[in-house]
């Protein structure tokens, strides 16, 4: 039975991770409008010091050596600083949601590249095949959607969370695979809070409005982003090849579209959902044994 269970668990990972991370642009979108980036990110990384505090303390996991949390400081600074940190600049700078969703949408194609040199992977034809066709997908979905914002550190915020949250994940897999979840990600948010406080202390003016808006959307950033669905990235990174996982960024664009249509009445036209069927077929070939 409890055999039974695990599977059931390890079939739904990917779905369940998709939908959360695909949550956290819908929710930065709220915290932005109350908060500069970096001082909110501050604020939500220190209330996740403090649950995974709560955690590690309950479970008394393994903690790892020096150049283990060396390590998992470098992990944490590349998908939780630079990432995070750069997708929230770039949505204060006014770049359109369809960027912000493209930029999960460019991760497998990347990935797959350094991952074939770096990680020693083989990405077959058919992967390859699929890693396109994924491409495509987020390039219908995104069509006729405007994809103009300011000019200067909103584009290179962009570009910076793209090749953050590729080398993070990468990086994650190389050196932080046998290092316990709850003790490695401990260490990586207190990291990366001393990251974004220094950030925010210097460049920020660290004004806060904490209405309703802001302690929802930032307790659902907490528990179901920082906690739920990083821990479910790195578990599915220590069982997946790179490749796998990257693929699953493909299908972001369309849950995040589809948010948005029954949250904001955003348009969803027969070529955006032409994107999402592509896209999910990308995964299915990226993903075939």
């Amino acid at each position: 039975m409890n055999k039974s269970l695990e599977e059931s668990a390890a079939r739904l990972a990917p779905a369940i991770f998709v939908v959360l991370w695909s949550t956290g642009f819908i929710g930065t979108k709220y915290v932005i409008n109350n908060a500069e980036p970096l001082t909110y990110l501050a604020i939500r990384m220190a209330f996740v010091v403090v649950v995974m505090a709560v955690i590690a303390a309950v479970a008394r996991p393994k903690w790892p050596d020096r150049i283990g949390v060396m390590h998992s400081a470098v992990a944490g600074i590349l998908v939780h600083g630079f990432y995070l940190g750069g997708t929230a600049i770039a949505i204060a700078h006014s770049i359109p949601a369809g960027l912000s969703a493209l930029i999960p949408g460019l991760q497998p194609i990347l990935t797959s590249t350094i991952a074939n040199r770096w990680l020693g992977e083989r990405v077959t034809p058919l992967q390859w095949g699929g890693l396109v066709l994924g491409l495509a997908g987020v390039v219908l979905i995104l069509h006729d959607r405007p994809m103009t914002g300011e000019a200067g550190w909103g584009w290179l915020a962009s570009g910076v969370s793209l090749i953050s949250i590729t080398l993070g994940t990468l990086y994650q897999r190389r050196y932080c695979n046998r290092i316990d979840w709850r003790a490695g990600n401990l260490v990586q948010y207190i990291a990366v809070t001393i990251f974004f406080g220094t950030g925010a202390w210097l460049f920020e003016t660290n004004v806060v409005h904490w209405t309703g808006e802001f302690v929802l959307a930032l307790a659902w950033l907490v528990f179901a982003l920082s906690i739920g669905s990083i821990s479910l990235l790195y578990w599915l990174i220590r069982h997946h090849a790179a490749t796998s996982v990257a693929s699953l960024f493909y299908l972001v664009p369309a849950v995040t579209a589809l948010m948005a249509y029954m949250l904001f009445n955003e348009r969803l036209d027969g070529v955006a959902i032409a994107g999402m069927a592509a896209c999910a077929a990308a995964v299915l070939l990226v993903n075939r044994r």
